[in-house]
C-alpha cells in the first residue's frame, strides 16, 4: 500500500464525525460551484490527470503479469526488454501526471483560497464598528485561514480524493475478479478486520484532536493577551510570574501529553494497516501459491493481484468515510458564506452623492439613538463568550438638536456615559442614527457617500492608534502621497518635527505595537500631524488630552490651537480648560442636552456646568 492511500485512508478515518449530522443550507452547493467557474478549465485538466492515474494504477500490474509469465518463463528476453521498458515508461509517465496534478490543483487551491480571502477581507472591511466590538479577533481570523483552507479542499484533496478512490477502486476491483475471484472475495472478507480497530482508532484520535485544538486555542489566547505591550505591562505590574508560568507550564505539559498520545495512535494506525496488508498479501500468496502450483493460475497472475491487493484497501478506507470528508468541505464554505452574508449596518444609501465642501455647517435635528442587538451586527460564532442578552442598551440619545456653524468651534461636556462620544461617532456614520436627522449644509448625511463623507472628517481620540510600523507609515496612512514638505509642516505644526528629527531613524523609527514606543504626548501630537496631512473641514476630537500630564497636555493644546483654525470643530472634553473658549458648549447629561451656551453663561446658570466647573477647581486657571 502507497504512503499517499494511507494517509489518506488515515485523515479520512480521524476526520470529526460530528459534521455529518449538519444541515446545509438551501442553495449552498450552487453557490460553491460558482466558485469552481473561473476554473473550469483547470479543473477538467486536473480531473483529466486524476482519472489518467486511476488508470496508470492498474496498467502496471497487468504489464507484470504479461512480464513474468509470457516474457519471463517462457525465457522471451525480446518480450522481457520491451515490457520492463514499458513499465518504466508508465512510471515516469504516472510521476509526470502526478506533477501535473499537483499543478493543476496548487493553481486551484491557491485562487480559490485567494479569492476567498480577499473577499472575506474586504466584506469585513465594510462591517460598522459595531460589529468589531462583539467579534473575537483570533475567530474571525480563523475565517481567513482555517476555513478558508477548509473550503479550498471541495475541489482539490477531496473531490480529486473521492473520484480517484472510486475509479481506482473499481478498475482494481474489477480486474482483481476478472484475474481470480477467489482471491478477491478472499481479501474483502478480510476488510472488516481492518476497518474496525482502525475506526477505534479514529474515534480516539478525534477526542485527542479536539482537546488539542482547544488547549492550543487557550495558550495563542494566553500568549497574545500577555505578549502585546499593554498585557505585558498588567502582569509585570500585578501578575504573579510563577502562577503565570505554572498555569502556561500545566496547559503546554497537557499539551505535549496529547502529542504523545497522538503520536502513538499514528503508530499504531500505520503499523496495524501495514500488517492486516501484509497478512491479506500473506493469504494471497498462500492461496495464490497453491492455485498456481495446481495450473489454474499463473505466476505473473499472482504477483498482479498482489500488487493490487495493496491498492485495495486504502481507496475501501477512505470511500468508507467519504461522507464525512466532503461534509466536512462544504462546512468549511458554509462558515466562510456566513461571514460573507452578514450585511454591513452602514451602507451607501442608492444615488448618494459625494461630499466636496469644504466649509461644512453641522446640523442635528431631534436626533435619537439606540446601539444595535448582537443578532444585528454580529454571529455568535465569532464571540467565543457570546450570550443572549436580555436588557438592551436603550435610548443612548434623546431628541438631541444643535447647530454647529462652518468655522466655529463647539464644545461637549458631561458626566461619564452621559453619550458625548455616541455623537462624535454618529457625525462619521461609524453608526446610523435612530431617529431624526443629521445634516451637513443642508443634506442629510446618509445622503452622501460613506467615503466623501470621512474624508471630509477628521478625528482625533483620546488613544489613537498606531500601526506598528515606522512614523512615516503611520503618517502616510492619512494621505498615502504626501510629499517630505507636506510632512514636514503637518509634523511641524503639531509640535512634533523636532522630536522626530532627534530620533536617530528620523521617520523611519518604528513606533512599536499600538505606538507604545511613544509617550502619550508624542502619540498624539503624531496623530494630530496625521490630521493635519488629512486636511479635513471637520475636526472632531475625543478626549484628545484626557490622560495626558500638564506639560504634554500644554503641547498638544498648542498645536490642535493650529489644527482647528478655519476648520468646523467638535472638542469632546473632560478638561472644561480644553473648552472655556469654545463659540458654544453642550452640556449633556442621561442623553440630552440639558444647558448651551459659551462658558461664561453656563457658569452663571449654575447648572451641571458649574457643578463640573467647581469640581474641576479651574476658577483660577479660566478667569
Amino acid at each position: 500500500m502507497s504512503m499517499h492511500s494511507t494517509w489518506m485512508s488515515f485523515r479520512s478515518l480521524t476526520a470529526d464525525q460530528s459534521v455529518k449530522n449538519q444541515k446545509l443550507k438551501p442553495g449552498t452547493l450552487k453557490r460553491i460551484a460558482s466558485f469552481a467557474v473561473p476554473y473550469k478549465v483547470l479543473l477538467a485538466f486536473f480531473l483529466i490527470t486524476v482519472v489518467i492515474d486511476a488508470f496508470l494504477i492498474v496498467a502496471t500490474p497487468l504489464l507484470l503479469r504479461r512480464l513474468i509469465d509470457e516474457g519471463v518463463i517462457p525465457k522471451n528476453t525480446e518480450l522481457v526488454t520491451s515490457l520492463a521498458f514499458a513499465v518504466g515508461v508508465i512510471a515516469v509517465a504516472d510521476a509526470l501526471f502526478s506533477m501535473a496534478g499537483r499543478w493543476f490543483s496548487s493553481r486551484i487551491g491557491e485562487g480559490l483560497i485567494y479569492d476567498l480571502r480577499k473577499q472575506i477581507f474586504e466584506h469585513v472591511q465594510r462591517q460598522s464598528i459595531a460589529f468589531f466590538t462583539r467579534t473575537q479577533t483570533g475567530a474571525l481570523i480563523s475565517r481567513l485561514n482555517s476555513d478558508v483552507i477548509g473550503a479550498q479542499q471541495a475541489f482539490t484533496s477531496t473531490l480529486s480524493g473521492v473520484i480517484s478512490n472510486l475509479l481506482g477502486l473499481i478498475l482494481v476491483a474489477i480486474t482483481m475478479f476478472t484475474l481470480s475471484w477467489q482471491i478477491t472475495l478472499i481479501s474483502l472478507i478480510l476488510l472488516p478486520v481492518f476497518l474496525i480497530p482502525t475506526k477505534w482508532v479514529g474515534r480516539k484520535l478525534q477526542g485527542y484532536t479536539r482537546q488539542s485544538f482547544d488547549l492550543n486555542a487557550q495558550m495563542s489566547a494566553t500568549m497574545t493577551e500577555r505578549f502585546n505591550v499593554s498585557g505585558a505591562l498588567l502582569v509585570s505590574l500585578y501578575g504573579d510570574s510563577k502562577k503565570e508560568k505554572n498555569e502556561f507550564a500545566e496547559k503546554a505539559r497537557r499539551v505535549a501529553d496529547i502529542g504523545i498520545s497522538i503520536a502513538m495512535l499514528n503508530r499504531i494506525f500505520f503499523i496495524a494497516l501495514t500488517s492486516i496488508a501484509a497478512v491479506a498479501t500473506a493469504v494471497a500468496y498462500g492461496i495464490g501459491g497453491h492455485l498456481a502450483i495446481s495450473g489454474e493460475l499463473t505466476v505473473g497472475t499472482l504477483l498482479a493481484i498482489t500488487a493490487l491487493l495493496a491498492r485495495l484497501y486504502g481507496p475501501l478506507t477512505a470511500l468508507s468515510n467519504v461522507r464525512v470528508d466532503v461534509m466536512s468541505a462544504l462546512v468549511s464554505f458554509e462558515r466562510v458564506f456566513e461571514v460573507l452574508d452578514l450585511q454591513p449596518m452602514v451602507t451607501d444609501r442608492e444615488n448618494s452623492k459625494g461630499l466636496a465642501d469644504t466649509n461644512l455647517d453641522l446640523k442635528f435635528e431631534g436626533v435619537s439613538f439606540t446601539y444595535p442587538k448582537a443578532e444585528e451586527i454580529s454571529l455568535a460564532s465569532l464571540e467565543i463568550a457570546a450570550k443572549p442578552e436580555i436588557i438592551t442598551s436603550g435610548k443612548v440619545l434623546k431628541g438631541i438638536s444643535f447647530t454647529v456653524a462652518a468655522g466655529t468651534l463647539t464644545g461637549i461636556v458631561g458626566p461619564s456615559g452621559a453619550g458625548k462620544s455616541t455623537i462624535s461617532s454618529l457625525i462619521p456614520r461609524l453608526y446610523d442614527i435612530t431617529q431624526g436627522v443629521i445634516s451637513i449644509n443642508g443634506t442629510d448625511i446618509r445622503d452622501y457617500t460613506i467615503k466623501s463623507l470621512r474624508n471630509s472628517i477628521g478625528v482625533v481620540t483620546q488613544d489613537s492608534h498606531m500601526f506598528h510600523d515606522s512614523i512615516l507609515v503611520n503618517l502616510k496612512y492619512a494621505k498615502a502621497d504626501a510629499t517630505a514638505i507636506e510632512i514636514e509642516a503637518a509634523c511641524k505644526s503639531a509640535r512634533i518635527w523636532d522630536f522626530i528629527q532627534s530620533l536617530p531613524n528620523g521617520l523611519d523609527t518604528v513606533v512599536g505595537e499600538r505606538g507604545h514606543r511613544l509617550s502619550g504626548g508624542e502619540k498624539q501630537r503624531l496623530a494630530i500631524a496625521r490630521l493635519l496631512l488629512k486636511q479635513p473641514s471637520l475636526v472632531i476630537l475625543d478626549e484628545a488630552t484626557a490622560h495626558l500630564d500638564s506639560e504634554n497636555e500644554a503641547m498638544v493644546q498648542a498645536a490642535l490651537k493650529e489644527a482647528l483654525v478655519g476648520r468646523t470643530s467638535i472638542v469632546i472634553a473632560h478638561r472644561l480648560s480644553t473648552i472655556a473658549h469654545a463659540d458654544q458648549i453642550l452640556v449633556i447629561d442621561n442623553g440630552e442636552i440639558v444647558e448651551q451656551g459659551k462658558h461664561e453663561q453656563l457658569v452663571e446658570k449654575r447648572g451641571l456646568y458649574f457643578d463640573l466647573f467647581e469640581r474641576q477647581n479651574l476658577q483660577g486657571e479660566l478667569i
